[in-house]
């Protein structure tokens, strides 16, 4: 996503990176294998903070949009929620993900450039030259492509996983029908569903995963793309991210705003799937514990 950024000079040494494997194969040999978990730390850092807010409050949220007394969640009500807790998320959290994108770009350089020795470091050295405000580059485009990869993930899954079950698909053999409620099982507030219901199964789980990896990747790239650059320039590189736009556009056309989707999608695609069945697994282990003990 950053390769061909303008302050970047051409020259024939200048390493390419060529698809997916071939970006993989160029990073190994050039920079060895550590190189694949390059800026981990950080990665952790923004994950933890990013999804216990976004994943953490949105069915909260999203009751909050409900109307009262109606019977189900609508449309809108869901992509407020996933919107409202995507921005809160940056708000709080944006700090972790400028150090990760800069982090990342460091690792690329020759060890006599690199600008930081750890993450910390990453944190001291861009308050230091750039002030705390420098922590929370780039949040408004950030803002925009978290909140749309919010509503891409959680409403999408939301809505493909209601679809699964209302037509009774990938569902449970023994369990009851959508909107049953079988003996020692109680309504719970469920992220992403009005209860917990008995039918849905792993590979429910999977398929609205992965599809709402994929859609989010697809939403999101274009500012993904403009958000990792912006952050990742140095001072005075781009007077906003409106510019950084622009430069992108004349620079690579339409094409550049999709830089990197595959490896965007396996991300996404990955996380989504590993997120997700994890989230209902711990979640109905949890409910069953709590219905056990009362």
């Amino acid at each position: 996503q950053i390769q061909g950024e303008v302050r970047i000079p051409r020259s024939t040494g200048t390493v390419e990176y060529r698809g997916v494997l071939g970006t993989l194969s160029t990073m190994v040999r050039t920079e060895g294998p550590r190189s694949l978990y390059s800026g981990l730390a950080a990665g952790l850092q923004r994950q933890m903070s990013f999804a216990s807010i976004r994943i953490g409050l949105y069915d909260s949220v999203k009751q909050l949009y409900t109307p009262k007394g109606a019977e189900s969640t609508g449309l809108a009500a869901r992509v407020l929620a996933g919107c409202t807790t995507g921005a809160v998320a940056v708000a709080c959290a944006q700090p972790t993900d400028v150090v990760k994108v800069r982090f990342q770009a460091n690792g690329a350089m020759p060890e006599s450039s690199r600008r930081y020795s750890g993450t910390v470091d990453a944190y001291r050295t861009i308050a230091r030259e750039e002030g705390v405000r420098g922590l929370w580059r780039g949040t408004l485009p950030n803002i925009t492509r978290n909140a749309i990869v919010n509503c891409g993930e959680l409403v999408t899954y939301d809505l493909i996983k209601d679809a699964l079950l209302r037509a009774q698909l990938m569902t449970g053999e023994h369990g009851a029908g959508w909107g049953e409620t079988q003996p020692g099982t109680i309504p719970v507030p469920a992220i992403l569903s009005p209860r917990l219901c008995p039918t849905d199964n792993v590979p429910c789980h999977f398929v609205a995963a992965f599809g709402a990896g994929f859609c989010a990747t697809v939403v999101a790239s274009p500012v993904d793309v403009v958000k990792t650059r912006y952050m990742n320039a140095g001072p005075g590189q781009y007077r906003n991210a409106l510019s950084c736009l622009l430069a992108l556009l004349m620079q690579d056309g339409i094409a550049g705003f999709y830089k990197g989707f595959v490896p965007s999608f396996l991300r996404l695609g990955s996380w989504n799937v590993v997120m997700f069945i994890s989230y209902e697994q711990l979640q109905r282990a949890a409910t069953l514990a709590w219905t056990a003990q009362s």
